[in-house]
C-alpha cells in the first residue's frame, strides 16, 4: 500500500528531530569539554615556588603571586633555622602543578621545645652520649683533663658554664663535656669518615674521643636540606695509623657530588704506637 503524505510528513519530522538531537548532543559534548578544561586547567601547569626560609606571611604573598595555596600542616624545631620560617614543602620547589594547587608546608616552630638536662657527671663518655641524644640534645666539645680514669665525665657545661641536672634547655643544645684522661691512655686514632653525612661523622668522632673541627661544604650544598644529605669527601687529619691526643679536632668537607666521594677505604699497614699508650689500652670507660 502506498504511503500517504501524512506518513511522509511524520517521517520527515522524526528525521529532522533526530538530526537536531545529534547536533545538540555534539554541542553539549564540546561545551562540557570546554568547561572541564577550564576547571582543571588542562595542560596549564606552573612551577611550584620555593618557600624555604620564608615566614608564613612571606610564603602567603608568594603563593598568591603564583596562583597556588599554602596549608600549614606541621611544625618542627631546628636550631640552625630562624624560628617561624618554612622548613619543608610538598610538592617540592620547581615541581609542576596546576594553578590553585595546595602546597603543604612545615615550619620551624616559633617556640623551641625544652628538655630537662640529664645528670652526666660520673658517666662514661658512651653513657653520657646516650643520655644526651635520648633527650634531644647534642654532644658539644670534649675537653680532656688529667685524671685517674679515662673518658669519665667530670663536668657538664652549656655555653661555657656548668649546668645542673634538671635545668630546662632548648632541644639540640650542644652539651660540652669535661672528661678525665689517664696519662697512659691519652691517644686515639683518626677514623675513616669519607662517605658519611655530617651527623654520622660527628657520632663516629665522639665514639673515638675526638672533636668535630670546622665543617665545610662545597658549591653543591646550597640549602639546609642539602647539608643533611651531603657526604664527607675530605678530612683533616686524614685517616692513618698516626696516633693523636684525645680531643683532637677533625675538619670535614662535604659534597653532594657522588663522583667526589671515594669508595675505597685506604689500607693501613702498621699502626704507630706511642710510648705512652697502646691502641688496646685506649679506653671508653667500660
Amino acid at each position: 500500500m502506498a504511503r500517504t503524505s501524512k506518513d511522509k510528513g511524520a517521517g520527515g519530522w522524526i528525521l529532522r528531530n533526530l538530526i537536531w538531537a545529534i547536533i545538540l548532543i555534539l554541542a553539549l559534548v564540546v561545551l562540557l569539554q570546554f568547561l572541564l578544561d577550564a576547571v582543571t586547567r588542562h595542560n596549564k601547569e606552573i612551577d611550584v615556588p620555593d618557600f624555604s626560609g620564608l615566614t608564613i606571611a612571606e610564603a602567603a604573598d608568594l603563593a598568591r603571586a603564583n596562583n597556588v595555596r599554602i596549608d600549614l600542616t606541621d611544625s618542627v624545631y631546628v636550631s640552625h633555622l630562624p624560628l617561624g620560617t618554612v622548613f619543608s614543602q610538598n610538592p617540592k620547589a620547581a615541581d609542576k602543578v596546576k594553578k590553585g594547587r595546595r602546597i603543604l608546608i612545615t615550619i620551624n616552630a616559633t617556640q623551641p621545645k625544652t628538655v630537662a638536662m640529664p645528670r652526666l657527671v660520673g658517666l662514661s663518655l658512651r653513657g653520657a652520649k646516650t643520655e644526651i641524644l635520648a633527650c634531644g640534645l647534642t654532644v658539644g666539645t670534649l675537653t680532656y683533663v688529667p685524671d685517674m680514669a679515662t673518658n669519665y665525665v667530670l663536668a657538664q657545661k652549656v655555653a661555657g658554664r656548668n649546668i645542673l641536672p634538671g635545668k630546662k634547655v632548648k632541644i639540640d643544645t650542644p652539651v660540652d663535656l669535661t672528661l678525665g684522661v689517664n696519662s697512659g691512655e691519652s691517644y686515639t686514632y683518626i677514623p675513616y669518615l669519607i662517605g658519611h653525612t655530617a651527623a654520622m661523622a660527628r657520632e663516629i668522632l665522639v665514639d673515638n674521643s675526638l672533636n668535630v673541627g670546622e665543617v665545610k661544604y662545597d658549591s653543591t650544598v646550597k640549602t639546609y636540606a642539602d647539608s643533611l644529605q651531603a657526604q664527607v669527601f675530605s678530612q683533616s687529619p686524614a685517616y692513618s695509623g698516626v696516633p693523636y691526643p684525645l680531643g683532637t679536632q677533625v675538619t670535614i668537607t662535604l659534597t653532594n657530588e657522588a663522583a667526589k666521594v671515594s669508595k675505597t677505604v685506604p689500607v693501613i699497614d702498621t699502626l704507630i704506637i706511642p710510648d705512652a699508650a697502646s691502641p688496646d689500652s685506649i679506653s671508653d670507660g667500660h
